[in-house]
Formats: structure tokens, sequence, C-alpha cells
């Protein structure tokens, strides 16, 4: 068989003030077809190990466009149309193919375009017909469109938030790929509009269960797959919010009845599964009072970039200072002109700096500080679910008792604790570790800490959900609604029954 494969993938907050350029894909690399020999641990590690699985079992791989940018506003329409045109291009260019596997984010919206990935596959099925089987993997804060379904034959999205099995899902994919497209299986999908907007940490109960709950059905009765898509909140679009749908082996009715069964136990779970978050000084508070000898980690929510934030906010820089608390990390700030300051002036230089506050009214007041440049890396990288992620050149600086800050020339959000330590700052001595990102550091910042917290700040991505200023998605969901199943909210009535509707083979 031949395999056609490509990835395109950015999460657009269509909130955010700046838009998602070329560039921002040129920081981690634009490939031709060649991102897994070219850069195999990074932007191409995911398609490395689509080629090596594929080509160990005897078959044929064409390699298509590999892209990646950092979540931001909406994708420049004419970048957005290159991309597209080319995956569409070069698959037509391999004819005949067996089948299509794409590594997409399923939350990208652009200039003109509010559902991509639904254009994009709508296109690749125009180019390949109906009897080649089209597979999809997503990122499980995708929004799951109807012309996403009736263009693919499967569609699987992560099931851990961190996002830490995107490999076993991509193996998953390609046996039903390969199942599809020797006739032994015939996938139809059914979908659930859970009518919720949210964040679902799969670290902690009950959604650590949940999702253990949607594995022990698969690969029995005829169902092959059970994804729950979580949606991104701060996308705002017709189709956002969570998604539940299942695949089965030619049973529709099946298909739907597990579905409806399964949304409505996540339904149940509403409360108990919403994201612990407080508020800086609570947080702050709680380090003063740790006497475990190990940090508390905090999760700095509202400004992760991998949420279309800035990246440099510093609301809980200030209240760190202001407190006068002790031995902290914190980190990475966006801060170009910090960094080039900091470079200039060289290791060991003792200068008034001033920090972050830069970008947007969500990134709070500049801060002065009195710095020690303590370390400068033209090139630093730190480790990400698996691959590596370029934070590009990187200055570590101290402040008075002992808060030291790690600034990034590249927006992105920490996953890994090498992107402290990698450039020379210890971790295990420090009362407080600050990260800005929501929920992916989690998996390796969470063994070292004595506590976990997410705190809320005034920053770009609120948590306070029943409140975002949606102008396009359907407001008829929870928590601004307490019932949104209820009939006379402007959708249909019964769970299991949304605007979607019951599907039809893909």
């Amino acid at each position: 068989m031949k395999f056609f494969i490509a990835q395109l993938a950015t999460e657009t907050n269509t909130f955010c003030t700046f838009p998602t350029g070329r560039g921002g894909f040129e920081q981690y690399g634009i490939f031709h077809g060649d991102a897994s020999r070219r850069d195999p641990e990074q932007s191409g590690a995911l398609l490395r190990m689509m080629r090596e699985m594929i080509e160990a079992d005897g078959h044929a791989v064409v390699e298509s466009l590999c892209a990646f940018a950092q979540p931001a506003g909406r994708t420049v329409r004419a970048v957005w149309e290159s991309m597209r045109d080319e995956i569409v291009a070069d698959l037509r260019a391999a004819l005949p193919v067996d089948a299509v596997q794409l590594m997409l984010h399923g939350a990208m919206v652009a200039e003109g375009c509010d559902d991509c990935e639904g254009e994009l596959i709508a296109g690749l099925r125009e180019v390949v017909g109906p009897a080649v089987p089209i597979g999809v993997e997503l990122d499980l804060h995708c929004h799951y469109t109807e012309r996403m379904r009736r263009s693919a034959d499967l569609i699987i999205c992560f099931k851990e938030y961190p996002h830490i099995d995107a490999e076993p899902r991509a193996r998953e994919l390609y046996r039903l790929l390969l199942d599809t497209a020797a006739g032994r299986i015939r996938p139809v999908t059914a979908v659930v509009d859970c009518r919720m907007v949210g964040l679902w940490h799969t670290t902690r109960e009950p959604m650590r269960g949940f999702v253990k709950r949607m594995q022990s059905f698969e690969g029995r009765d005829g169902v092959l797959s059970v994804s729950l898509g979580h949606g991104f909140p701060w996308g705002d679009v017709a189709d956002s919010g969570a998604r539940l749908w299942v695949i089965a082996d030619g049973d529709e009715p099946r298909a739907q009845a597990l579905a409806t069964q399964l949304a409505r136990e996540f339904w149940d779970l509403r409360e108990a599964t919403r994201p612990p978050q407080c508020g800086v000084d609570a947080a702050l508070d709680r380090v003063r009072d740790a006497a475990t000898g190990r940090p508390v980690v905090i999760g700095d929510v509202a400004d992760n970039p991998g949420g279309g934030a800035p990246g440099d906010s510093t609301f809980i820089l200030r209240r760190i200072v202001e407190r006068g608390i002790e031995d902290v990390a914190i980190g990475a700030f966006w801060d170009l002109g910090a960094i080039q300051i900091c470079s200039d002036a060289g290791v060991g230089a003792v200068i008034d700096l001033r920090v972050g506050g830069k970008c947007n009214p969500s990134s709070g007041d500049p801060l002065d500080l009195r710095v020690t440049v303590r370390a400068v890396l033209d090139e630093h990288g730190q480790s990400a679910m698996g691959g590596r992620e370029s934070l590009g050149r990187c200055v570590w600086v101290e402040a008075a008792h002992g808060v030291h800050l790690l600034l990034a020339s590249l927006r992105c959000q920490v996953y890994g604790t090498d992107a402290f330590t990698g450039i020379g700052i210890t971790l295990t001595d420090k009362h407080a570790i600050v990260v800005k990102s929501t929920q992916h550091f989690h998996a390796q910042f969470a063994p070292l800490a004595a506590e976990v917290l997410y705190v809320s700040t005034p920053g770009a991505l609120t948590l306070d959900f029943a409140a975002i200023d949606y102008r396009v998605r359907p407001l008829a969901y929870w928590p601004r609604v307490v019932d949104p199943h209820t009939p006379g909210r402007g959708v249909s009535g019964c769970l299991g029954q949304g605007p979607l509707g019951p599907s039809q083979p893909g």
C-alpha cells in the first residue's frame, strides 16, 4: 500500500490581537516533504514515527508538508491558502494512493475560513474520491465540525491533557486505516455535542477514570475508537466546545447509543471536573507556608503562549517582588528587547532591566528590576511531550531575593523542566516555580512539586468560561447556561441530538 502523510497544526485564539503569519510557522520550520528526515526530533518527530511505522510494514510513504506555529490570532489568508493548496497538490501528484493519514490540530482558523481542517480534508477528498480512506489525528482541543466528519473516514483525537499520547493515537489511527483500506472494517461515526465549554485535566480524577472508561469500550462489540474533543474555549467559531464521538464497524445505532451514553456520563461529571484555580496572593501564601522542602509549582494559566497569550504578563512576578518571596524560578517571558539588552551587557553584568508588559493590556505593566545576567544561550530548547521545542535565544537573570527569570526569544509555553535547568537554573532548591503554561507542564513538573497550583490573573486566557465574549459560537452552553440541553435554549433538547445530529458513514 501507499500512504500519503502530512502535518499542519496551529491553534487559533480568535480573541488574540496579533495574527499568525508565515513567520510564525518559519520559526519552527516549514518542510516540504522531508521533515521526517531533516527535523526528526522536533517538528518532524511525529511524521518520522509515522514513516518508520508504515515502512516497517512494507508499505510506501509519500510525505507532504509539515508546518507548525505557536497559537496566536487568525492565520493570514494567503499563508493558509498556500499551505492548503500545497498539500492538495502533493496528493494529486502522488496518485494513486491507498490511504491518507493527517496530523492536524482541529482549531485552526484563518482569515475568511473558520474551519481550516474541514476545508483541507474536503479538498483532499475531492482528489482521492470516495474509495480511499482518509484518517485524521487531532489535538483534543479541537473543533469537531460536520464538514470534517463528512469528509474523513476516521477522526480520532488525543485522550490525554497534557498531550502525552500523540504517538499512541497515530499508531491507533494507522491500524484502523490499514483495516479500512483492506476492507476488513467499515467505519461509521456518531457524535454528540456536549454543549460544554471548559478545560478538563486528565491528570486527576474523575477525568483520569473517564479516559480509562472510554478506552474500555474500544476493540470490542464493534467499537473501533472513542474520542472526547474538549474544544478550544478561546476559539469563537460555530462548532467550538466539547464533543464526544464513537467510531464503530458498520453499526451506526451502536455508535450513537454509546456516544450518547458516554456524553451523559461526561455531563454528570461537570462540577467535579472543573479546573482548580486560585488567586495570586492565595498561591503565594501557600508558597510562604509550605514546609515540605519541595517547590510549589504555579501555572500562570492566563499567560500561556500555548493558548495564544503573549507570554509577557507581569501580574504574578510583580506580587512576588512586592511581597519579597524568595528563591523563585519564573518563565518563560517573551521579551526580545530585554534579551537584546542582556546579551549586549554580557554574563555577569548588573543592570537595570525593564521586563514584560509590552504586548497588550493583558500583559500588565512592565516591571523594573535590578538584575544580574547569569547566562545567555544563543539557541536553547526544551523537551516537549516526547520531542524537542526550540526557545530560541534565551537569557537567565537573577533579581533580588533569589528571583530567577527565564527570558526566551521564541514565544512558547513551558513544557519541560529543562527549559530552566538547561540554562543553569536549579529547581529543587526553589520555594516556587512559576511556569507560563496551562497544563502541559504537569507531566514533568508535578513529580518534583510539593503541590501544583493553577493561578488566575487578568491575562489573555480567562478561565471564566461563562463570560467569554462569544459572537459566533451559540451561547447555550454550560456553564453559561445551567442546563443547555433543556428545550427552548435555541438548540435541540435531547442530549445526543445536538447540532450535528446522528451521523452517516464518512
